[in-house]
């Protein structure tokens, strides 16, 4: 099983930006440390801060990853572009926020790409990361 982390813009400067939001560790450091957890899984992870680069990268592993999981930063909020990117891809992408955005500031309230994504997991810190990942092991129950 391949599963893709995409990470938006400032997510860069995890472990240095905001602690009291964003914690003290680094994104490398957390998937140094949660990668022997998932054995039988290929993760990846790509990061940018540009819009049309995560468009790409979107474009490039949404049809042949199992499951992407995505944290478009301050995009979630604004990409258009993003959120057709997902509907475009056939692979299912879990949306993931570190805080709860729903308790922030009111523009970060609302997400453009919740609505195209198999589900969405907030406010669970980095933790929110593995719990994206796990959602693409647990069978589909309706």
């Amino acid at each position: 099983m391949k599963i893709s982390i995409v990470n938006g813009p400032n997510l860069n400067l995890l472990g240095k930006r905001e602690k009291g939001i964003y914690g003290n560790s680094s994104f490398e450091e957390w998937l140094d440390k949660i990668k022997p957890y998932f054995p039988m899984i290929e993760l990846d992870y790509y990061q940018s801060n540009i819009e049309g680069e995560i468009v790409n990268y979107l474009h490039k592993v949404g049809f042949s990853a199992d499951g992407i999981v995505l944290n478009a930063g301050a995009y979630t909020h604004t990409s258009v572009a993003i959120r057709d990117a997902i509907a475009a891809v056939t692979t299912p992408v879990v949306e993931v926020h570190i805080s709860n955005i729903l308790t922030r500031e009111s523009f970060r309230h609302e997400s453009l790409i919740g609505p195209v994504c198999k589900g969405s997991i907030m406010g669970f810190s980095l933790d929110s990361y593995r719990l994206g990942i796990e959602s693409f092991l647990k069978p589909e129950f309706d």
